[in-house]
Order: C-alpha cells, then structure tokens, then sequence
C-alpha cells in the first residue's frame, strides 16, 4: 500500500510531521556552552560589526570555523532576533531537509518503503533527533558531505549516464562541507572514495576531463572564502585556521579527550535503537539489486572512514562521528527492509540488547527528578569531593514530579513491544521501536534537559544576563565559556588593553570590571586586594573590581 502512494504526498507529509518535531520549543533552554554558544555568537558578532565576511568570537579573529553555517545562523536572527531560537532554526530546518533526501534516496533503492524506513531510522534513533533540535554546526556538515558522498555512488554506478551531472553535484556538496567545517569535509569523502576504488581495484570509468572539473568546482566552491580573506589580506586567519585542524590530529583538545573506542562506545549507546538493529547488515549479504548492493558498499565504507579516523584524533568529542548516523541508519533500515522480504531474522540476542540500552537510558531520566529530593543528603554524606559539583547540585530546578515519565514509557513500551509483536513481525517491531524512541527523546528535549541546565550553567548564564546592559568589563576567569560574550552582549572594546588579563586583575582600568570563576579556583581571585567577592551560585562564584 506504501509503495503505491504517491511520492510527493508522502514527502509533504515528512515536512509536515519534521516540522512539528523539531522547530518548537527550540528556545526552552540557553544555548550550551562551548559549541552551542560559540557558533551563535559568531553569528552575534557579525551583526554586530557589520563584518560578514571574518568569523569573530570575543572581536577577535576565529580561526577554528569556515563562516557558512554562522552565515546561516545570521540569516536566522535578522529574521527572529538574536536568541536561542534563531542560533537553532537552521538545524531544524536541516533536519527536514535531511529527512526529505534520505526519503528520495531510500526510495530509489526499494521504492517508498525503504525510505520511510530510512527516514523513521534516523528520527527515531536518540542524538540524531537530538542534533536537529541544537545549534551545533554538524548537522549541514554532515549532510553536505553526506550528498557529496551520494553523488559520487551515482557516479560510481555502471548505470551512470550523467557523469558530469553528478560530478558537479559531487564537487559542490564536498565545497559546501568545508566551507562548513574545512578540509576535514573533504578528507572524509576523498578517504571514503580511495577505499571504494581499492576495494573495487579500482573498476570505475572514469575520465581526466571528470576529475579535473571535479576538482575545479570542489577548488571554486570549498576554496571561495578562503581565497577571498587572502585577497583581503587576511592570510594569517588561513594559516591559524589550518594549523588548527592539523592540530586536533595531533593532540587532545582541553576537556575533550578519551579512549580509542570512545566513538563506538557513542554511537552503540546514543543511536538508539538503530544502532542495534544495523548489527546484522554489516555481514556480508546476497542482494540481487545492483544500486542496494553499491548502496551499501559505500555505506560500509563511509562507517569504517569515519570511526577509524576520529578514534585516531586526539580530541575526543561526541559529534565528531555524527556523519557516521548517515550510514548506520541505512544499515539499520537495510535490516528491517529485507527482513520484512524474509531475507533476515531477528536473534534473541538483539532483544536483549535492545531492553540493556532502554533500562540504561531510562534510569537517569526516572532518577533525576528526584535529585532536589535526596541532595541536601549526598551533601551532607560529603559522598561528593567535587566542591564545583556539590555546587551544582544546590540549584533548584523546580521539578515538578512527573519528568520521569519519559523513562517509565521507554522501558515499558520496548518490553511491550518485543513481548506483544512476534519476532517474525521485524517492520512492526522495528516502526513501534522507533516511534517509541522519536517520543521518548522528544519530551526528554522538552521536558528534562531545561532542569538539567538549571544545574549546569543556569546561574552563569543568569549572571551575565543581569549586567548585559551595562557599561562595564565582564570576564569569565580560569575556565573557559563562550556565554560571557553571548549573554552579557558584549560589545567590541574601546580600550585593547581589555585582552590583557592582568590588566583586568591589577592594572588602571577605565571601567568595573566582573569576574566569574569556578568555586575550587575561588581563592586565586580572592589574593587581589580590591577585588572583592560580590556573590556565589551554583558552583559559580563572583566578584567585582571597581575602577578608581
């Protein structure tokens, strides 16, 4: 019945029910230090100096990012102002648009089945709709590199019969993804198409005419910025930028390291439930069609790349393998495709998997309401050495008791859902899974992670909001946060000496000047005779210098 519905019907239908799900409520919570609040203030800082062609954080050159995503995010506050929404409205539009290309491409695979099992894969696995509701820029990285990827299997087909078509669509995605995020983008797909020519030894039709018109647009597209700040005589902002990213290979960025397998470990747990269910389509299968077959050759590839390559960077962070969704989903709806064709069964084994991960997701969300509760008890027990923690804690979250439902639903409905559906049902099991799931992380979205803030960054935040107007020095001092610029609308300093911290601490300042540390580095502050304690929170304590 599906597969006899029209496309477009379905595909205004993804883009209704997308749009419901990820664009309200994206300003029920501050923006999150470091990236959330990072990119949009970024974007603040171009409206603010008018100057949209440097990435500026704190006035100052930002050599870590390419300007489009912040581009987008200006776009977005000139229309809505600036706030949370505005810095989260182009994810969400993302995520619509992400899940209309997985649609289209899904259904060139095995008709409109496939593709609404691919689109139900990637909204109803937990951090990829998570990601759509952020401001984060990995979203449009990813997807850029994602269809620059895509049009290269085009290419790769031996069905291909518009090559340059889908080399020019190749070329300008892969320019669109590191004008995003940088050379990293193209690094991603330049390795995924090297393994696939050597897996494949190198059988594809290519021409030289091809590859240079490739590299011309992927130069034209990818290098535009670039070679515009050079021929503005911004040449140290390229090369900072790239010894930037040779530098995330080589060493392990403040606050952001782990273990090799840390990706893995991610990616099982907080892809959710499709994760588990893409298990079985990473053995070797007989798939008769030939476009599903160089499908997910590619998919395999694009996985490997990318958790090989982040599990060697130093820097350990969550969103680095978030491409990998892209294929994980494929291979989960891959799974469930063929398995409703007979062609796959569902083990015991996955059952079990599947109730471990649910119990382990709903624990915290069913116990946290219930902090406020026993607090003041882990307090007083000095069962925390943390002073910084132990601060957190005293925050009032002002839960209302019923934020553990999220959790009590997810559990129950999986056990429900493996118990009352037949294992030779896998579509049925697989859909209810993934609706419970896509119902489950919405409401946590809306629901818990707005009482979790309170705990982490709320008084901070709260801090620089009270003297925004103000005309005064505001300084986060002996940690790092981008919120002090964001929330406090700092403004570009008259006086440069402002970026001398010792200037701030001892020297003749023109104006007050605000620090913010963290408890446990309290007392460095506190050795500075006229600098004076002005209150504490939440781990989070403040102090006032008053310009003489």
């Amino acid at each position: 019945m599906i597969n006899k519905t029209h496309p477009l019907k379905i595909e205004l239908f993804i883009v209704a029910v997308a749009s419901i799900l990820f664009i309200p409520f994206l300003g029920g919570v501050h923006l999150f230090d470091w990236d959330e609040i990072n990119f949009a203030e970024a974007a603040r800082e171009m409206i603010v100096t008018k100057n949209y062609l440097t990435v500026q954080i704190n006035f100052l050159p930002f050599w870590e990012k390419p300007p489009l995503f912040i581009w987008m995010q200006v776009l977005s506050m000139k229309v809505f102002g600036i706030n949370e929404f505005a810095a989260r409205f182009p994810n969400a539009i993302c995520g619509v648009l992400t899940l209309l290309v997985i649609f289209k491409i899904g259904r060139r695979i095995h008709h409109n089945l496939f593709g609404l099992l691919w689109v139900l894969a990637f909204a109803g696995s937990v951090l990829p709709f998570f990601y759509f509701k952020s401001g984060i820029i990995d979203p449009w990285f990813n997807l850029f590199i994602f269809l620059g990827v895509y049009f290269l299997v085009l290419y790769s087909s031996p069905e291909n019969t518009k090559r340059k078509q889908n080399i020019f669509f190749a070329a300008t995605f892969a320019g669109f993804a590191i004008l995003t995020k940088g050379p990293v983008g193209f690094l991603l797909i330049a390795l995924t198409a090297g393994v696939f020519l050597i897996l494949v030894r190198f059988k594809v039709k290519v021409k030289i005419t091809e590859v240079l018109l490739y590299f011309l647009i992927l130069a034209l597209v990818g290098g535009s910025w670039f070679i515009i700040q050079i021929l503005t005589g911004h040449y140290d902002t390229v090369v900072e930028f790239i010894v930037y990213q040779i530098r995330l290979f080589q060493t392990q960025d403040a606050g952001h390291g782990g273990f090799f397998a840390y990706h893995f470990v991610m990616l099982f747990f907080t892809v959710f439930p499709t994760s588990i269910l893409a298990l079985k389509s990473f053995k070797r299968e007989n798939i008769n069609d030939d476009f599903h077959r160089l499908m997910k050759k590619w998919m395999l590839i694009l996985f490997w790349v990318v958790l090989i390559l982040f599990s060697i960077v130093k820097t350990k962070i969550v969103h680095y393998s978030s491409l990998a969704y892209f294929p994980l989903t494929f291979l989960a709806a891959n799974f469930v495709y063929r398995a409703s064709e007979n062609k796959q069964i569902w083990k015991k084994w996955i059952s079990g998997l599947l109730i471990f991960v649910a119990v382990l997701f709903a624990l915290p969300v069913i116990m946290l309401p219930f902090v406020d509760k026993i607090k003041n008890k882990i307090i007083a027990k000095n069962w925390i050495h943390d002073q910084f923690t132990v601060g957190n804690l005293q925050a009032t979250a002002n839960w209302n008791g019923f934020e553990f439902i999220p959790g009590i639903f997810l559990v129950v409905s999986v056990i429900l859902i493996l118990v009352r559906i037949p294992k030779t049902d896998v579509l049925k099991r697989a859909i209810y899974l993934w609706g419970t799931t896509l119902i489950f992380t919405f409401f946590v979205i809306t629901l818990v992670v707005p009482k979790v803030e309170k705990y982490s960054q709320n008084a901070l935040i709260e801090f620089f909001k009270s003297h925004a107007e103000e005309d005064i020095y505001l300084k986060n001092i002996y940690f790092r946060s981008y919120a002090t610029y964001f929330y406090g609308e700092t403004t570009p300093p008259q006086n440069k000496n402002f970026y001398d911290e010792k200037w701030l601490l001892t020297g003749n300042i023109d104006k007050d000047v605000y620090f913010v540390t963290k408890i446990h580095r309290a007392q460095r502050l506190e050795e500075y005779q006229d600098i004076k304690k002005i209150g504490e929170k939440n781990g989070f304590v403040f102090f006032k210098r008053e310009a003489k």
